[in-house]
């Protein structure tokens, strides 16, 4: 029974450690290209530093030094846009949820309650993004929110709103409401009830939406690119831009990948913790 239970535990680490490989390789491979020579990276996959090439830090270099004001520029954008978006997100998508949880609702002609009502919500992520980009432009030219920051910060919290009403109102349904109606009956309103007490014990639903919201944001490249011409270019479309006459500078943009990608991996590794409570308190609940 031991010797089973050990294969099984060795099995187990052997398939954790199989798949560690496989997503942690991309980013070795990020890191080892950006201090490779052109030449070593046309030879073909070199993969120890100093043992089949010498490492250089010349791209780094390049890449704070020369281009430094044009990263800091597409930097702050990218930013601006994914922090602005994820505060809107969670600020709707937590009132929401929050009514939709404690609250009756009924849709007058259709008959629609909650549970209809939070499916409503949530199936507006089934359609794919570009389906609106078309009527995104039309809309963006008519305000004149074309590069502009405000115009990614709607569009991204359009499409982060849906995950994070149906992500916080099953986190709501968990909460039992014992201390909220304490606080009702000693005169408190449902606003006060909702901001003092409900959100300090929301908090890991509220880290995991927030987290997911500024991921998506952070990544998004196709509106980044159709409704952005130069002020709002985020890094997503920077990246993408890094082709010029002499060919794609494999080493260049990979320095430049692995600085866009810093700071959410920073981000996932600090607040784990809450995703993993916030998805496990029955955020992923039907």
């Amino acid at each position: 029974m031991k010797r089973k239970k050990w294969i099984q535990k060795l099995l187990l680490y052997l398939i954790v450690i199989f798949w560690s490989f496989i997503c942690l390789f991309p980013f070795y491979w990020l890191f080892t290209t950006s201090f490779k020579m052109p030449l070593h990276v046309s030879r073909g996959p070199l993969y120890f530093p100093y043992g089949d090439y010498e490492p250089t830090g010349q791209h780094w270099q390049y890449l704070f030094d020369e281009q430094g004001e044009t990263l800091f520029r597409h930097f702050r954008n990218s930013l601006i846009a994914a922090s602005g978006s994820t505060l809107l997100a969670v600020t709707i998508g937590a009132m929401a949820g929050y009514g939709l949880a404690r609250f009756p609702y009924r849709w007058p002609g259709l008959g629609w309650r909650n549970d209809n009502i939070a499916f409503w919500i949530i199936s507006q992520r089934f359609l794919p993004p570009a389906l609106f980009v078309v009527p995104f432009l039309l809309l963006y030219s008519t305000l004149n929110l074309v590069d502009t920051h405000i115009g990614l910060i709607l569009a991204y919290t359009m499409f982060n709103v849906p995950f994070a009403v149906w992500i916080m109102r099953d986190f709501f349904m968990n909460l039992p409401p014992d201390l909220e109606d304490s606080a009702l009956v000693d005169g408190a309103t449902h606003w006060h009830a909702f901001v003092r007490i409900v959100l300090p014990l929301s908090t890991p639903g509220l880290v995991s939406v927030a987290i997911f919201s500024f991921v998506f944001a952070w990544n998004e490249f196709l509106y980044a690119l159709m409704l952005t011409n130069f002020d709002a270019i985020t890094m997503p479309v920077l990246i993408a831009g890094q082709s010029n006459t002499r060919g794609i500078q494999w080493w260049f943009i990979s320095a430049l990948t692995l600085t866009a990608v810093t700071p959410v991996i920073l981000i996932g590794l600090l607040l784990e913790r809450y995703i993993t409570k916030g998805l496990t308190a029955g955020a992923l609940k039907g």
